[in-house]
């Protein structure tokens, strides 16, 4: 593997990253299989490529997060108010979402960003080797910064009430609290952390596609789950650095996969492959080790 197909990998594992600390909310502290992932990537890359298309690419990723907010907000409001399986929500949401993206991007299935203003442009020249370290330099820099932030909110009451519902949610109930409201929260800020990634792959590629979406929640289940397995879950601090450490690990598996000559189209098998087995380890250590 050469050292520019190195770099890359990891580059987009830093970006996938930040969707699989959304994916890590929602699966593994709330306990919640959120199928809105899908349509919440697509939703924050849409508005990213909006606003660079008028000027505006840092005022994109926060316009991309209050919107992949309210649409965990949706998924939360079907789920907590007309109780409908939280299964089943992720699902409606996400094919409404087919239909908004299309909306936001004025009808049109795909916007190219070639030559327009983007997140990355400001810290162009940044070369060493003959990489552009730009794009992976700030997108680790965001990536730092809502770590940390994700880290301090779980920490914090509401944190810890969230992370509490997930693990007994009558329990909590018992005590009076509304976790109606806690779902809603946990959520809603899920799919904000996948619209942020959405809208750093969408500056990144310079171009979005209403299609681009297919598949994004294995990719953030496997990232969660080969970081548990491999990296370990002891602490709360841990478990965040495992889920990126996890991202970046299964970017260079399937880098690794297309450099032995793997056809593109079975990226997704290995996908659900990775996924199977890093969810069967237990079993399979017991098993033959």
């Amino acid at each position: 593997m050469s050292v520019m197909v190195l770099l890359g990998s990891i580059e987009l594992g830093i970006i996938y990253a930040i969707m699989a600390l959304g994916v890590f909310v929602s699966f593994r502290t709330l306990n919640m299989p959120d199928l809105s992932v899908d349509g919440s990537f697509v939703l924050g890359a849409a508005v990213s490529a909006v606003m660079s298309l008028n000027g505006y690419p840092f005022l994109g990723l926060g316009i991309a997060f209050i919107a992949g907010c309210g649409a965990g907000s949706i998924t939360a409001l079907l789920h907590t108010k007309l109780k409908i399986q939280p299964l089943l929500a992720g699902i409606l949401t996400m094919l409404a979402l087919y239909s908004l993206n299309l909306k936001v991007m004025s009808g049109r299935a795909n916007i190219p960003l070639i030559n327009k203003a983007t997140v990355f442009k400001p810290f162009e020249g940044i070369i060493l080797g003959g990489y552009d370290y730009s794009k992976l330099l700030f997108s680790l820099a965001v990536l730092t910064l809502l770590l940390l932030l994700l880290f301090l909110f779980l920490k914090t009451r509401l944190g810890f009430v969230l992370r509490a519902t997930g693990d007994n949610d009558q329990m909590v109930r018992a005590l009076g609290v509304n976790t109606d409201l806690v779902i809603l929260v946990g959520l809603a800020l899920s799919n904000g952390l996948v619209a942020v990634a959405g809208a750093l792959i969408a500056q990144s590629q310079s171009f979005v596609d209403v299609g681009m979406g297919i598949g994004m929640v294995v990719i953030g289940l496997a990232s969660v789950i080969i970081g548990e397995v491999v990296f370990g879950v002891s602490s709360l601090l841990r478990r965040l650095i495992a889920v990126i450490l996890g991202s970046i690990l299964y970017r260079l598996i399937i880098a690794f996969a297309l450099e032995i000559g793997m056809p593109p189209t079975d990226l997704k098998l290995v996908s659900a492959v990775i996924v199977a087995l890093a969810m069967s380890m237990p079993i399979l250590k017991k098993r033959f080790l």
